[in-house]
């Protein structure tokens, strides 16, 4: 059987990423960027800015290493031919994500952000042959979601919007878990896609944790505030420009 192989110099991605593969009892390698493979490794995890360096057919670029090695075993001890994909998703500013490939789980996790939803389904998709791709996104959190929508929008057959109202579990993973909940449940198909408009609450919210973030030394302007809540920058790079403004 093929396994798991680990390049990388990036010395706390690695160090998280031995420690998972071990709690999953899963077998791997640990190579260096001029080193032979082996032919007993069938996949290279390594972070997104060192994937240029690696030259072999299968390489997963990830952060996250949860999500790496999911999507890792998935190249491994996947090859299955599906006739429908369908990706469940619980909104929110760290989605849900599962993936059922013919009503068979194939994959679950959390993401960072709603835009890094579409890396994710770049990734299982290209793992798993499929006719047919269908989203079913939960109707709850309107910005994050439409965030997540836009995000995907060319990337999939079909888009559905299902009341999540009785999706949420009580559970250790309560956002994979509605993320599959809702992936079993049908919607309503959006024929076009919708544009963000954050809440007044949400824009003053971000006002605050723009105090917050600064320690108090700048409250970002309404502008930014909606910029963040779109996508369009973080919360960081918010408070950077507004400490400019202040500073000139």
């Amino acid at each position: 059987m093929k396994i798991i192989g680990i390049m990388t110099e990036d010395f706390r991605f690695f160090h998280q990423l031995v420690l998972q593969l071990k709690e999953r009892g899963e077998p791997f390698v640990s190579l260096g960027f001029t080193d032979i493979i082996p032919s007993a490794v069938g996949v290279i995890i390594t972070t997104e800015a060192e994937s240029k360096k690696i030259s072999f057919p299968a390489v997963v670029a990830n952060d996250d290493p949860g999500v790496a090695i999911d999507i890792a075993l998935g190249k491994l001890k996947g090859g299955e031919d599906f006739e429908t994909l369908i990706i469940g998703i619980d909104p929110g500013s760290r989605p849900g994500i599962a993936v059922l490939g013919d009503r068979k789980l194939i994959f679950a996790g959390t993401v960072q952000y709603p835009e890094q939803v579409a890396e994710i389904l770049d990734h299982v998709m290209a793992c798993y042959p499929h006719s047919r791709s269908l989203v079913r996104i939960g109707h709850g959190d309107k910005t994050n979601r439409n965030r997540v929508i836009r995000a995907i929008w060319q990337k999939v057959d079909e888009i559905q919007v299902v009341d999540e109202s009785n999706t949420t579990k009580r559970t250790e993973s309560p956002d994979v878990d509605a993320a599959v909940a809702i992936a079993l449940s049908s919607g309503k198909t959006l024929l076009e896609m919708p544009e963000v408009t954050p809440t007044t609450g949400e824009i003053r919210d971000i006002q605050r944790l723009s105090r917050i973030h600064s320690q108090g030394r700048v409250t970002i302007s309404t502008d930014l505030a909606q910029a963040v809540a779109k996508g369009e920058m973080t919360l960081s790079e918010a408070v950077e420009v507004q400490s400019r403004k202040l500073s000139h």
